[in-house]
């Protein structure tokens, strides 16, 4: 096919990053100015516009190269739904340059999706352990800090002079519960969790 377009796609996600090294790369593949599409960050994932430019432009055999597979979404679900629209919906290859078993090119009759679904499930599995791990890391973390002494949450809210006042003028009925709450500037259940606590005492 005469007419293969060779694409480009190069993304940043913080503002200390730098794409020169990525749009080097593409040039270095004879990738012309107009066909590399970029993303800087932005507030939101979503603001894709360079991405979204280029994936509409994507025809049935043209080639699209990008560095690493994790410019392609933002998890290891959304990676795989975008790997499938382009190569098995609109038909083009895809090329990961840092991953060369990633190169849809290498792969024929019928072998490309069944290379790719297979190496695609190993990284979602292998994203899926990832967040396994830091979340464990994190319950552990939590677990000491609790031994530790450490109080998660908001601070209990003490038995303040404000709230002797604030509870005698209620008592001796110059003030509704309600004023009372609104005076120590506590919600009703732990209002009268104070209360029980101040009375034991």
């Amino acid at each position: 096919m005469s007419d293969i377009r060779h694409f480009g796609y190069v993304r940043v996600s913080s503002n200390d990053q730098n794409e020169a090294r990525q749009l080097e790369a593409m040039k270095d593949l004879g990738i012309l100015d107009r066909d590399i599409h970029i993303d800087k960050p932005s507030g939101k994932y979503t603001n894709r516009t360079g991405y979204q430019s280029m994936k509409s432009s994507l025809r049935e055999g043209d080639i699209l190269f990008i560095k690493e597979l994790n410019q392609l979404g933002r998890n290891a679900q959304h990676i795989k739904r975008e790997w499938q629209e382009i190569t098995q919906d609109i038909g083009a290859h895809v090329v990961i340059l840092d991953m060369p078993i990633l190169d849809t090119r290498q792969y024929q009759n019928g072998l490309e999706k069944l290379i790719s679904n297979i190496v695609l499930e190993l990284l979602s599995y292998m994203a899926e352990r990832e967040k396994e791990k830091i979340h464990g890391k994190q319950a552990e973390g939590i677990a000491t800090a609790l031994n530790s002494g450490v109080v998660f949450g908001r601070p209990k809210q003490s038995i303040t002079d404000d709230f002797k006042q604030a509870y005698a003028e209620w008592k001796q009925g110059n003030i509704t519960a309600v004023e009372a709450m609104r005076m120590v500037d506590m919600k009703p259940n732990t209002f009268y969790r104070r209360v029980k606590e101040y009375e034991v005492k």
